[in-house]
């Protein structure tokens, strides 16, 4: 087993000794301790550390956008552009850029399914987005787990300013209106029930007089 010191491993992989702490720190690259409690690796650890930040490389990088309606689709490339702005800044090229347009509340948007189809076929190493209703309205932190469990990361970048409070409103209309019709069928089903139960006592009580 070949035994390499921190300072030896940072220049192999162009990084600092405060950032393989820091990795040690985060299990990004855990070190391994003597019994001195000194920190070393050894060269499996660092081969795999390469092939596995290798194969996140062929991964892609995604912006994805999203707004409710049509008539919001010049607020798709708004977003868009904010996220551009931001990964160029870090030298960071983006592989694709999906443009959504649908209720955060409908799971059954074909782009956001594609892309968690992809997540969950181990193709995503980012999503990048730039607030966290653009993914999803409600849930957000499911699907985030799920990302995680398949090593992909959603970047989220803040911005409210991409997040209307209409579409708030408009998706809090929907809930109410989806609930409001269930209690109605609720309403009529009691109402079914009810009747059904007074039309058998009647008949019950018809049939014990004639006797």
């Amino acid at each position: 087993m070949t035994v390499l010191k921190p300072k030896d491993v940072a220049e192999r992989l162009g990084v600092t000794t405060r950032t393989l702490q820091s990795w040690d720190r985060k299990g990004i690259l855990k070190a391994k301790r003597s019994p001195t409690n000194r920190r070393f690796y050894t060269e499996d650890q660092i081969q795999h550390y390469l092939n596995r930040d290798a194969a996140a490389s062929k991964r892609k990088r995604v912006a994805y956008a999203r707004v409710s309606t049509y008539g919001q689709r010049d607020d798709l490339s708004d977003q868009l552009s904010y996220i551009r702005q931001y990964v160029n800044a870090k030298g960071i090229i983006l592989d694709e850029e999906i443009s959504d347009i649908g209720s955060g509340l409908n799971y059954k948007r074909p782009k956001w399914n594609k892309l968690l189809e992809e997540v969950m076929q181990g193709k995503i190493d980012k999503i990048y987005i730039t607030y966290k209703d653009r993914f999803i309205r409600f849930g957000y932190d499911w699907f985030e787990n799920l990302c995680k469990s398949h090593d992909t990361k959603i970047v989220i970048l803040n911005n409210i300013d991409t997040s209307p409070d209409k579409e708030l409103v408009e998706d809090l209309v929907s809930i109410i209106h989806v609930f409001s019709c269930r209690l109605y069928g609720l309403r009529k089903y009691k109402k079914k029930i009810k009747g059904e139960y007074l039309s058998d006592n009647q008949d019950t009580s018809s049939k014990a007089k004639s006797k």
